[in-house]
Formats: structure tokens, sequence, C-alpha cells
């Protein structure tokens, strides 16, 4: 699931501590991928050959586990997967990775 997110509200902007929304401004406006990862596989190519429609792959998570929230490829937060509406899914984050940077 990836997305393309969209700039702060308003009242984001506006609630800075020291007034550096304005000096920020400037990259609002540029889009980020963000991606939401339920689990990962590895297997060898002649498995994944095999597959057909309807096979199930198994993923290194549990169900009801947090999934990986990233952000252009860097891992920010993990969360729970939601139901937005009858037909889209979302991602509520439950927790903020902090960066080793």
């Amino acid at each position: 699931m990836s997305t393309t997110t969209s700039p702060p509200s308003p009242d984001l902007r506006e609630t800075t501590d020291t007034g550096s929304a304005k000096e920020l401004e400037a990259v609002y406006d540029i889009s980020v991928t963000v991606s939401a990862v339920l689990g990962k596989a590895t297997m060898q190519v002649s498995q994944l050959l095999k597959l057909g429609r309807g096979a199930v792959v198994e993923l290194d998570r549990r169900l009801g586990e947090a999934i990986d929230i990233y952000v252009n490829n860097r891992l920010i937060a993990r969360g729970e997967v939601v139901m937005v509406d009858d037909t889209k899914l979302g991602v509520t984050m439950t927790e903020i990775v902090k960066s080793d940077r």
C-alpha cells in the first residue's frame, strides 16, 4: 500500500516553537511515498514459479502485529491497518520509530 502525502494543514504550519514553519514552507509541496508493509517472505525462485492463483504466501508477521510504515523507503513508524470506508484501507500510526541519524 503506497500513497502520496499532502502538505500539512495550515494550523500545523502555524504551531511551531521557533517560527521555523515559515522557513519550511518551501518543502511543504514536496511529494513523498508512504508505504505500509504487512510482512515479508523469502523463497527460492523455484517456489515462486510454482505459485498460482489462490496461493497463500506466509509472511513473517502474526495477525494483529504492528505493520511497518516507510516514507521514501525509510522506516518512520509502526501502525495498524484500519478500514477507511467500505472499499479502502488505511493505516493508523501507533508508534514513531526514532532514526539512527
